[in-house]
């Protein structure tokens, strides 16, 4: 990768296109990136954004935990994630994650692409839309959302596509159920979620997902299994060692994946999906960056 330059984000444009939330490892093979820090209402984000080029797209890229990997999930400043997002001129995501296996087919190495989600988690801020005053004196209104259907549908038909040309064949749909963690699951919490018929387990996929559609995002789920769930094996359980040496073994597989996802996103002007009118007829109180 060559030098990366840093910058404060001043913006009289957009820098980029389509935004990554995932770990550095998706922008270390970029020939040039440029680091900028981005200003919230909400605080700071994880880190700074790392702009680059795939194929003519531009991309922000932003390490969820941190570069360093010091965020836990329940930390994670969601909100201002995704604000620093859109700030920068983003408007489609795609966000890998790792996840545990619910099935004993979803063993690790298997790519899923959710179609569904359920949330678990407990404590997260969850909403732009709380009727809290933000510093510049705007008072968002309460409003609520369709998310029947949480992730883009033209989202996850690159995701897939990619995947299939890498000769990775994906799980085409399932349910990403979302706990609170940091911790793993317990055996009998891991055979409550497999016995509901959901597919996968993680912690970071919510409030995300929501935040996106919020603000008007086309965000697309691309879950990596790194182990089979407590409850779906025996044994000690699953460890963060073994979650943490999976996922190595595979960002080679998954990063490629990944940048041809981004070659194979629809041109921003040309969305035609539900994300693209879930504030359509709603009065947020607050002005969208």
């Amino acid at each position: 990768m060559a030098e990366t330059s840093s910058t404060h984000a001043d913006r009289t444009g957009p820098l980029a296109e389509i935004g990554v939330i995932g770990g550095s490892g998706f922008y270390s093979l970029l020939d040039d990136v440029t680091e900028i820090t981005v200003d919230t209402p909400y605080g700071a984000p994880s880190d700074s954004l790392f702009l680059g080029e795939i194929a003519g797209r531009s991309v922000a890229f932003l390490p969820r935990h941190g570069r360093k990997h010091h965020l836990p999930p329940h930390r994670i400043n969601y909100r201002a994630n995704l604000w620093a997002l859109r700030s920068a001129g983003v408007r489609q995501v795609l966000a890998p994650c790792a996840v545990g296996g619910l099935r004993e087919e979803y063993g690790p190495g298997t790519l899923l692409v959710p179609d569904q989600l359920v949330d678990r988690t407990k404590s997260r801020i969850q909403t732009y839309f709380d009727g809290e005053a933000l510093p510049d004196g705007s008072v968002p209104n309460v409003v609520h959302v369709t998310f029947a259907d949480p992730y883009c549908p033209a989202g996850r038909q690159a995701a897939l596509a990619a995947a299939r040309g890498r000769d990775w064949e994906p799980v085409d749909g399932g349910t990403l159920v979302v706990v609170e963690g940091p911790r793993f699951s317990t055996r009998a919490e891991s055979r409550w979620h497999a016995a509901q018929g959901w597919s996968v387990v993680g912690m970071t996929g919510h409030p995300e997902t929501v935040l996106a559609r919020e603000l008007g995002l086309c965000y697309t789920s691309i879950a990596l299994v790194t182990d089979l769930d407590a409850g779906a094996e025996t044994g000690e359980g699953v460890s963060h060692t073994e979650v943490m040496a999976v996922f190595a073994k595979n960002i080679g597989r998954l990063r490629p994946l990944i940048f041809d996802a981004v070659e194979a996103l629809p041109e921003t002007g040309a969305r035609d999906c539900l994300c693209t009118t879930a504030l359509s007829g709603l009065d947020t109180g607050i002005t969208l960056p």
